[in-house]
């Protein structure tokens, strides 16, 4: 069986938009994958964070995924700063890695703009994308899924995985990007031509899975919507339309083309209000999984597991990478 590893910030709560475009699709990927979902706190602080904020948004991110229906029983769920190896590889990729190809990352071009406003660049945002190589290379991930956005990232994850194993030795598997299937990209309810982001200025842009459900019907129903009035999915005329076709067939069993014909001659506010109860039952069920784990002791049993498992697997990983670079003693 493949290796699979996932790594998710725990920066924001997440979307209706990452549970469509990834979180859904981790459920179906832990039944073909030996599976690594990593909650990247150490990546989070590449930028300044309130320390409590961060400690109860890397909980409620770990009751997210499994209230999205990832079995514990079935793949690895840890939080990556209880590992230590993923620091230490990230140390050894930083070695291996060059700063002209770590400054042409077009994300630490972009934060770095916004950071160097207020707090200034600190060295962890430059050099984020060699931990999260590390974080990948460790488990000998076969696969990746990721965003477009994340795309630049792996190629060098990539670059560097081949550059160690010729330079010191072949031990690092090179990873294949997956990207996400059809629906992997819900857009702003704002405004349908961009990505919908938990980071939006405009809250009602997007809908977090932790929003009031009532309020995030709500959200649906002022969604912006095209010209015209017929309810058909067609992205280039008709984006905001085709946008909540979109959420509204992820969150049920009914296809595009079904939502199509059922909603054939009637109107925008009709549809929007429908899709309005669609998400406002989604999120009231959603929310009483996450409530569970959050509320007992199964979540830190959970991680405790998580954490001993993925250490195993990637201390021997580390053990390698230091023999192959010459760190270390040769003991008799």
């Amino acid at each position: 069986m493949k290796t699979l590893f996932s790594g998710v910030q725990p920066s924001g709560i997440p979307t209706i938009g990452n549970y469509i475009g990834a979180y859904k699709q981790f459920v179906e990927m832990q039944e073909e994958y030996d599976s690594y979902f990593c909650i990247v706190d150490q990546h989070a602080i590449t930028v300044p964070q309130d320390r409590l904020k961060l400690r109860d948004n890397t909980k409620k991110l770990a009751a997210i995924y499994l209230a999205s229906g990832l079995d514990p029983e079935k793949i690895t769920l840890f939080i990556q700063s209880e590992v230590a190896a993923h620091a230490k590889a990230a140390w050894m990729m930083q070695c291996v890695g060059y700063i002209g190809e770590l400054e042409r990352m077009t994300q630490y071009k972009d934060k770095a703009r916004k950071q160097n406003q207020r707090d200034g660049i600190s060295v962890g945002l430059l050099t984020y994308p060699s931990l999260m190589a590390a974080d990948i290379l460790i488990y000998s991930a076969d696969v990746v899924p990721v965003g477009e956005d994340q795309g630049q990232h792996l190629e060098l994850t990539r670059d560097l995985a081949e550059r160690f194993n010729s330079k010191y030795n072949d031990i690092l598997t090179v990873p294949e990007v997956k990207h996400p299937e059809v629906g992997g990209r819900i857009m702003s309810l704002n405004d349908p031509t961009k990505k919908m982001s938990k980071s939006d200025d405009n809250q009602k842009g997007f809908i977090s899975l932790l929003d009031d459900p009532k309020a995030a019907a709500k959200k649906i129903r002022s969604a912006v919507t095209d010209s015209g009035s017929e309810i058909k999915y067609d992205k280039e005329e008709k984006p905001g339309v085709s946008n909540l076709l979109t959420i509204y067939s992820s969150l049920t069993s009914k296809s595009i083309k079904d939502l199509e014909k059922e909603y054939e001659g009637s109107n925008y506010g009709t549809f929007k209000s429908d899709l309005g109860e669609v998400v406002e039952q989604f999120l009231t069920e959603f929310q009483d999984k996450v409530n569970h784990y959050l509320e007992s002791g199964e979540l830190d049993d959970i991680l405790d597991e998580g954490a001993m498992k993925a250490s195993r697997k990637a201390d021997k990983m580390v053990e390698k990478m230091e023999r192959a670079m010459g760190l270390g003693r040769k003991r008799r």
